[in-house]
């Protein structure tokens, strides 16, 4: 005996009549289409130097042994380079640095820390900061792969005779600083091991201060990826020089990676970024596309 089976969709599921659909397509377009121009608009407005300098601020006697010139205490990594202002800076100007070919969201790197011990303390430091969590036989605070490869250049900057201040406070979340990182946890035998990684911390600080800290704590998800070091309150005119006293301390060039330095300012979209402009045009563009094909395809052959 055959056997019929009769499937009824309910109304919600029923196809959509086709001057409906183009109606749906050509709003979707008309809105979005203004969207991306105002995003990209936004994205203009900011103002933004990008210099890298990994490669400038090693004397020209290292340029084929990058490592040798990096590893060695003994040379001096104090360098200075000169920028021009192509556009007036408004502040709050924003310091970056910029790191690329840097992968912190590698699985063996990312795990390499300990969150109880970075709230409460060095008693709870365990394996899961392997292979930085003791070194000489004593716990090590903050321990770990993240906090050992902690970046330490530094910057300066100024503008003819007159210097510029970078405000290094309030760089981090505030959630991270009351939340995340103990007020009476204090770095303990931290870089004191034969093998140094990056930054030093100051011992009588607790974690909770230690900014630098936190802000690379926090691990990007892409291998360039920006981090804020201070901010300038001060405004910067166009066809100014400003010049970057850089301390090159950070050993990018064992993985060949790069190092920029960034000072942007923002609007209300936030810092340049010109991809959700696109994405807004070009899906407008698309839906208007459509909806045009699809009321040819009416007018032709209508259903």
């Amino acid at each position: 005996m055959a056997l019929s089976i009769c499937i009824v969709l309910p109304p919600y599921m029923a196809l959509l009549p086709l001057l409906q659909v183009i109606a749906i397509f050509l709003i979707i377009g008309i809105i979005f289409v203004p969207v991306g121009l105002i995003c990209l608009q936004a994205s203009n407005r900011v103002a933004e130097i990008v210099h890298r300098y990994d490669i400038d601020c090693v004397p020209n006697a290292y340029r084929s042994n990058k490592q040798a010139y990096i590893k060695d205490s003994s040379i001096s990594k104090k360098c200075i380079q000169k920028v021009k202002v192509q556009y007036h800076m408004k502040a709050p100007i924003y310091v970056y640095y910029e790191l690329d070919n840097f992968y912190q969201n590698h699985r063996r790197y990312i795990k390499s820390r300990s969150d109880k011990q970075l709230r409460h303390g060095l008693q709870y430091t365990d394996s899961s900061c392997s292979p930085m969590e003791r070194s000489n036989g004593l716990p090590v605070v903050p321990c770990g792969l993240i906090a050992w490869s902690l970046f330490n250049d530094t910057y300066d900057f100024t503008r003819g005779s007159m210097g510029l201040m970078v405000d290094r406070k309030n760089i981090s979340w505030r959630s991270d600083r009351e939340h995340k990182y103990g007020q009476d946890v204090y770095p303990f035998n931290f870089q004191n091991g034969s093998l140094i990684g990056g930054g030093k911390l100051d011992p009588d600080i607790p974690l909770s201060n230690q900014e630098d800290l936190i802000v690379w704590m926090r691990a990007a998800a892409l291998p360039q990826f920006r981090k804020l070091y201070g901010v300038i309150e001060e405004d910067i005119q166009a066809d100014e020089t400003i010049t970057m006293h850089i301390t090159n301390n950070y050993n990018t060039y064992s993985f060949g990676g790069k190092k920029s330095l960034v000072l942007t300012t923002s609007t209300w979209l936030g810092g340049k970024n010109d991809f959700l402009g696109y994405a807004y045009l070009i899906t407008g563009s698309s839906s208007i596309f459509l909806s045009i094909l699809f009321a040819l395809i009416h007018v032709k052959i209508p259903r």
